[in-house]
């Protein structure tokens, strides 16, 4: 299916690695033009020259989301070297494991400040220029926490909600200009950041990684954790001529393992 979606300029942060890496790639393959940002010059680069591959111009700006003030700065440089962002992936990394209570106030405002202000920012940044041309994609990744709390991440739940109730809120004032908002939410997809979770849990359990890891997967209903790749073509999907009338909406990429309905 030719997704509609060639010669645009997306730019996704946080793609040096996971889950960010595989929807730049994705979207690379549809012939759209990538910018990437990370803290890890020499990741960064790599996921480039992997966009590059299919042929696209792509970009690496080295950024800390945590520096959200220069996000404008971040879509500038963006719109100078390969043109306005027209498709925007809000991708950012999770805090460390922690329950919810108990923690410092100053967590919770640094995590606030990496995860949730450089989103809005970005998005405040392009969506005027989406509005303008009369199109444009605002992709958030979030995490299954929101929808089914995860245990010992009471952060990252906390936090990634309330991306979701932002998100559901632009989608409703920005629908009528062609611009789409969506969520796109991760099970367990084989990441370092899963492969960190796991080996904590293991750690903790005085269990082998394997053991953990396998048991995870058995709770599945696929039976398996889910590639990088089968979760950038689903964000490819959202980004395309045909999602356009897909908005306000969470989509799932978890084998069936979220319980909700």
């Amino acid at each position: 299916m030719d997704l509609g979606i060639a010669g645009k300029v997306a730019l996704v942060t946080a793609a040096s690695s996971g889950l960010g890496r595989a929807i730049a790639v994705a979207l690379a393959a549809e012939g759209v033009h990538v910018a990437v940002t990370g803290r890890d010059k020499e990741r960064l680069e790599a996921t480039v020259a992997a966009c590059a591959e299919h042929g696209v111009s792509a970009l690496a700006v080295e950024w800390d989301l945590a520096d959200h003030g220069g996000a404008a700065g971040v879509v500038e440089r963006v719109a100078a070297e390969l043109g306005p962002v027209d498709i925007l992936v809000n991708n950012t990394g999770g805090p460390p494991p922690t329950p919810a209570l108990g923690q410092q106030a100053g967590v919770w405002e640094d995590m606030y400040g990496s995860m949730v202000l450089p989103v809005i920012r970005l998005t405040d940044a392009v969506v005027g220029g989406m509005r303008e041309r009369g199109w444009g994609r605002i992709i958030t990744s979030t995490s299954s926490g929101p929808i089914t709390p995860i245990p010992n991440l009471g952060i990252s739940n906390t936090l990634r909600a309330s991306l979701h109730a932002w998100s559901k809120t632009v989608s409703n004032e920005v629908a009528a200009d062609g611009v789409t908002v969506n969520v796109i939410v991760p099970g367990r997809i084989t990441t370092p950041r899963t492969d960190s979770l796991d080996r904590g849990r293991a750690e903790r359990e005085g269990r082998p990684f394997e053991e953990v890891r396998s048991e995870s997967s058995a709770q599945i209903p696929a039976g398996r954790y889910g590639t990088t790749e089968e979760y950038g073509a689903v964000a490819a999907f959202l980004a395309s001529r045909q999602a356009a009338y897909v908005t306000g909406s969470t989509v799932r990429v978890d084998g069936g393992q979220i319980p909700s309905v």
